[in-house]
């Protein structure tokens, strides 16, 4: 009896390790027998993977006797592996011509493809190549890493100066869709009403993505809406995140420009903790600081008010400070997965980001604000004028979470995802005259906050030549207005901005549910053929429906030929639709308070003013890659992308129109609100933008004991308006104000109409050097109504040099100097128009802009692993 017992614990025991895991272990090298980390192992057929470890080892738990291994890596070709339990195996892997044979996620949603097998242009920028850009921020890296893609700091701007805007292509922040790991990132509160690039448009809130978390960034270059639905029309930017890193990293770096300003400093650490069957959970906590630069003109006098006098002698700058804002910025990031079985994975990621930030407004000099009641002015001391400062606080939040799993033969993703973004107002530095003394200093000015909840639901599946993919998208979108304290909008409100009134505070949601499906056909080994179709419908305006073709064709191994078709729309956001407040800003010769209604507002339907619907688009982009050796690529694309009834945010609408005939209904909205223009938004205006990307890449050439990398890169784009400006009826003489030539500059001129790449990197060693020159092309800013006064600024070069020393295995330093050679834009000749320069107070450009004007930077780090 007791044998029998013992008979089947053997029995069981054996079944248990059959059934429970078999452990496969190895090692994987290059074909020099250097380990290679961080290699992906994938039990083929199944959601079972690893990574390699820094010495290139690796285990894995088989719950069959036998699989496949697939090894991927970035760089490398791709090795199947047939395997046995409990066998240690050892694998050799072989360099490929980097990133074309790179499998992305971007673009492809019926089948992962690399970059060579893809029909539509995408780019795969690692993590070392935007640090070696040395920037602080993901939107400064990428502008100085991809030819298409544009931010810069903004300056004297209310919140656009902590926001950025950024574009792709040159189409305006609003047409760029973001995703996180593949999932949809919220956009920001913030609509940029100032006199920046993008005017009028809502993008994404770039800066509150920690660069420490991120491993890379694949950019589709072509129109998606098909695929992605809204703001796609442009392109997709999708962050990928660090995943299962085998040690611990943390970041130290500190900078200053070579004015003594701008110090910066910040510190990140990354780690992941692991949990049994392959889990794990990548962490990223970070903190940093920015302070403010000054690059102010020094007119000596101010035509802006036709004043010289003792004070603006003795205060040459006129007490301004034009330059990038104050920021203190703490992130904390995670990324994780959870395998509960071969088939299925659980997995969430997002984080949270909190960033105060300081920028300033025009100082109010003693002969503009004529007494501050004693509230500014130390006792004992004579009134001196005051700049006032525009204070944010930023919150934002994301969060997704889902599991992948085999359904039917199908692999299937499901997922939820909450995004929010606030930006809470403080106006500091200032008093309200209308309240005298008893005027607080510091005043709660409101805030704005957009939220989405989106749920997802895709398959994809493969039947041999043929791949398709379906799923459907749920969204509920909310967007919030906080009025401010009343004593920072009674009377004429707080200097420089009066706060949100109770009349501009609102809770507004919408809900959008889109459903979509891809098919790609590998016709054959070299043809590939696909297309897309997608159907949105919104509960403010209704539905749209955009498709995609797209075809690839290989040139045997050297390269392919694509080209693609797409339709797209881009819904207007619930910002653009719901927006109000007033704003103290420069018009004409004076400063005046400027009202902006909201499209549902009677006072603007009043006028005419139709419902904003979505704009539509055509895109048609056609290009070549060739792989002309394992080392040496060459891409060239040509895009053409019409947008129809594009969403304007207005120029100021005055009692009198373009011919100076009075407009009593206008007027009367004037008195009403105690305002001197009023300014909406209003579908408007149709666009074409044409250009071209080209990129070239030749990397380990060996060059004095060492491997050289050379890379070029540039965009040429050019956008044109066509037809006729959309006015309202009632005020068909205001053609002109409604979008005048400042504005239109704005959409045709505000970004470079030539970016150029050209660089180098250099390994010797332990020893890596970088040296990259960016050509940012002329950009022209239009008078607003006298083209004699137009500037075109003039393209300019600048030059970035790193270097980095490899210590040990565990510690690395690296220095940079951005802007080697203090290059600056053109200055502004206002010729005559003291506004275009606002009396001398803007030594440089900012209405339209190229690279920004802080000069020479130097920045230095350490990194440490352990």
């Amino acid at each position: 009896m007791n044998q029998i017992i013992r008979l089947k614990i053997i029995l069981l025991l054996m079944y248990s390790s059959l059934t429970f895991g078999q452990e496969v272990k190895g090692k994987v090298l290059d074909e020099n027998n250097k380990p290679i980390p961080y290699v992906n192992v994938i039990l083929k057929g199944t959601l079972n993977g690893v990574e390699t470890d820094l010495n290139g080892e690796f285990s894995i738990t088989l719950k069959k006797t036998s699989g496949v291994l697939v090894f991927s890596s970035l760089g490398f070709k791709t090795v199947e592996k047939n395997v046995n339990s409990a066998s240690t195996i050892q694998i050799t892997m072989q360099e490929d011509s980097g990133v074309l044979d790179e499998v992305v996620l971007t673009g492809n949603r019926s089948k992962p493809r690399t970059i060579l097998d893809s029909a539509v242009p995408i780019d795969n920028v690692g993590v070392r190549e935007l640090q070696a850009t040395g920037q602080t921020n993901i939107d400064q890296m990428l502008t100085f890493a991809v030819p298409s893609y544009n931010s810069t700091n903004q300056t004297i701007s209310d919140a656009t100066a902590h926001f950025d805007p950024a574009d792709l292509r040159g189409l305006g922040p609003s047409r760029t869709l973001v995703l996180i790991n593949g999932k949809r990132k919220n956009q920001s509160a913030l609509v940029y009403v100032n006199d920046t690039p993008g005017k009028g448009e809502v993008g994404t809130d770039m800066k509150s993505i920690p660069t420490a978390a991120i491993e890379r960034v694949e950019i589709l270059r072509d129109g998606a809406s098909a695929q992605y639905g809204s703001d796609a029309v442009a392109g997709v930017v999708n962050i990928i995140l660090k995943k299962d890193i085998d040690f611990t990293q943390v970041n130290l770096n500190s900078g200053v420009t070579s004015r003594g300003d701008g110090f910066n400093a910040d510190a990140d650490v990354n780690h992941t903790m692991t949990f049994a069957n392959g889990g794990f959970l990548n962490a990223t906590l970070g903190f940093s600081y920015q302070d403010y630069t000054n690059r102010a003109g020094s007119p000596g006098r101010d035509d802006l008010f036709g004043v010289d006098n003792q004070w603006t002698q003795d205060n040459p700058t006129l007490g301004m400070i034009v330059g990038q804002p104050e920021m203190k910025k703490g992130d904390i990031y995670i990324n994780s997965e959870f395998p509960l079985n071969d088939t299925t994975k659980l997995y969430a990621f997002g984080g949270f980001n909190l960033r105060k930030g300081k920028s300033f407004a025009l100082y109010r000099p003693p002969y503009w604000i004529t007494d501050d009641f004693g509230l500014l002015t130390p006792p004992g001391e004579t009134y001196d004028g005051f700049q006032p400062t525009f204070e944010t606080d930023i919150k934002d939040i994301l969060f997704t979470a889902g599991g992948k799993f085999l359904l039917g033969g199908f692999n299937a993703d499901l997922s939820a995802t909450y995004g929010g973004n606030q930006v809470d107002y403080t106006i500091g530095n200032t008093i309200n005259p209308s309240l005298g003394a008893s005027s607080p200093t510091s005043f709660d000015a409101g805030a704005y906050a957009f939220s989405n909840i989106i749920g997802n639901f895709d398959v994809n599946r493969s039947f041999g030549e043929v791949s398709m993919g379906l799923g459907i998208e749920a969204r509920q979108e909310r967007f919030e207005v906080t009025e401010g304290q009343e004593e920072s909008y009674v009377g004429g409100g707080a200097q420089s901005f009066p706060g949100l009134q109770p009349s501009n505070a609102l809770n507004e949601t919408r809900t959008n549910v889109g459903v979509y499906g891809t098919l790609d056909w590998d016709v054959s080994d070299r043809f590939l053929i696909g297309g897309a179709i997608r159907y949105e419908n919104y509960s403010d305006f209704g539905g749209n429906t955009s498709w995609k073709i797209n075809s690839r064709y290989k040139l045997g191994e050297a390269g392919v030929l694509r080209a693609s078709y797409s339709t797209g729309f881009r819904a207007p956001s619930l910002h653009q639709v719901y927006l109000s407040n007033v704003q103290t800003l420069v018009s004409g010769n004076t400063i005046s308070n400027q009202g902006t209604f909201n499209n549902v507002s009677p006072v603007i339907r009043d006028l005419g003013v139709a419902p904003l619907f979505a704009e539509t688009s055509k895109n048609i982009s056609a290009g070549l890659t060739v792989k002309a050796s394992r080392d040496f690529t060459i891409s060239l694309d040509y895009y053409n992308v019409r947008v129809d009834d594009r969403v304007l945010f207005t120029g100021e609408i005055t009692g009198v129109d373009d011919n100076g005939v009075p407009n009593a209904a206008v007027q009367q909205i004037l008195d009403d609100n105690n305002v001197t223009s009023i300014k909406f938004f209003i579908n408007a205006v149709n666009t074409i933008t044409q250009g071209f990307d080209y990129t070239m890449r030749y990397k380990n050439i060996d060059f004095a004991s060492g491997k050289l990398g050379v890379n070029l890169a540039f965009n040429v784009n050019r956008t044109n308006l066509e037809g006729e400006v959309e006015t309202p009826s009632k005020l068909s003489g205001y053609k002109n104000k409604i979008f005048n030539r400042k504005e239109q500059s704005r959409i045709i001129s505000a970004r470079p109409n030539m970016k150029f790449l050209f660089g180098g990197d250099y390994k010797i060693g332990n020893f890596t050097a970088n040296l990259n020159n960016t050509y940012f092309g002329e950009v022209t800013w239009q008078h607003a109504s006298d083209p004699s006064k137009d500037q075109t600024f003039a393209g300019k070069v600048v030059t970035d040099f790193s270097v980095s020393y490899d210590f040990s295995k565990a510690v690395s330093f690296r220095a940079q100097v951005n802007n080697l050679f203090d290059v600056f834009p053109d200055e502004i000749d206002p010729k005559g128009d003291p506004v275009t320069n606002l009396g001398g107070r803007f030594r440089y450009p900012w209405e339209v802009n190229q690279f920004g004007f802080n000069g020479t930077s130097f920045r230095a780090g350490l990194t440490f692993k352990f």
